[in-house]
């Protein structure tokens, strides 16, 4: 190997130890115990414990906020899936007028600050009574879920032979048909890509689960992580963040490692104009 591959190789190697040694401090001290989190490093644990995970679940009912995270999220990546798909399909294949500034104005909301809109969606969620529900989630969850999902479709749907469309509308198939049984299915690979990023998308979303939810039995897992300390300025505990940050974080990279290809592949077909 020449000089210049080790270096690179050395460059490479520093970049990747420096990203995971975060991830490796967070799951040694969730395995610390609490006397000895702030006595020394934890990074080579001597002795490993199940103290803090136990305490998540018996004394915090961490199962709550988990439950609330996968129906919130589940449902915004479903409604966003679904109705994003026909979105995008219109904009990709139909010509009507100010499709294009349309697909900018889908762009522009999905850059939209939420902070901004906070406080009239309260408003809005608490004349509604939604406020602390599972609607009352999901609705604020879909004005940045549903931008995202139209964007990325469109660019699948684009990608599509529309050879194949015309041989369908030949054979007497409606528009709505074309959708459902050329369309989706030839999409299929997009759309799950687009659901995967959806999903993670939500069950990291933490403003509008902070100012929507108002009690523990709506927490999601990022206000629940973030409340952990009960408002005490003097006690933290550590131990039990690192480990709820540790049962969070571990499926979801699974489901990124296992669709990953899926991802990259998706997102670079989704980027090229057809």
């Amino acid at each position: 190997m020449t000089a210049p591959s080790w270096r690179w190789l050395t460059v490479t190697a520093a970049m990747v130890a420096a990203m995971l040694f975060p991830v490796y401090w967070v799951v040694a001290a969730s395995f610390t115990p609490e006397s000895r989190l702030l006595a020394a490093p934890p990074l080579v644990p001597q002795t490993l414990v199940l103290d803090h995970y136990r305490a998540l679940f018996d004394a915090r009912d961490f199962w709550t906020p988990v439950r609330n995270s996968l129906v919130v999220a589940g449902l915004t990546t479903i409604f966003s899936v679904v109705l994003g798909a026909g979105c995008a399909y219109a904009l990709a294949r139909l010509q009507f007028p100010g499709k294009s500034p349309i697909l900018a104005l889908v762009l522009a909301v999905s850059m939209f600050p939420q902070i901004s809109i906070v406080s009239p969606l309260y408003l809005l969620l608490r004349e509604l009574r939604l406020l602390n529900t599972y609607p009352g989630l999901v609705l604020p969850y879909l004005t940045f879920a549903m931008p995202l999902t139209i964007w990325l479709l469109v660019g699948f749907f684009r990608q599509l032979p529309a050879q194949l469309e015309e041989a369908a509308f030949m054979d007497g198939a409606s528009r709505l048909r074309t959708l459902w049984s050329v369309v989706i299915p030839l999409a299929a690979p997009g759309l799950a890509t687009t659901a995967i990023l959806t999903f993670l998308y939500s069950w990291n979303e933490f403003l509008f689960a902070l100012s929507f939810a108002l009690g523990p039995e709506r927490y999601t897992v990022p206000v629940a992580i973030a409340l952990l300390s009960g408002g005490s300025t003097f006690e933290i505990p550590w131990g039990a963040i690192m480990a709820a940050s540790v049962i969070v974080t571990v499926p979801l990279v699974v489901l990124v490692l296992i669709f990953q290809r899926k991802i990259v592949s998706g997102l670079t077909a989704g980027g090229v104009k057809g």
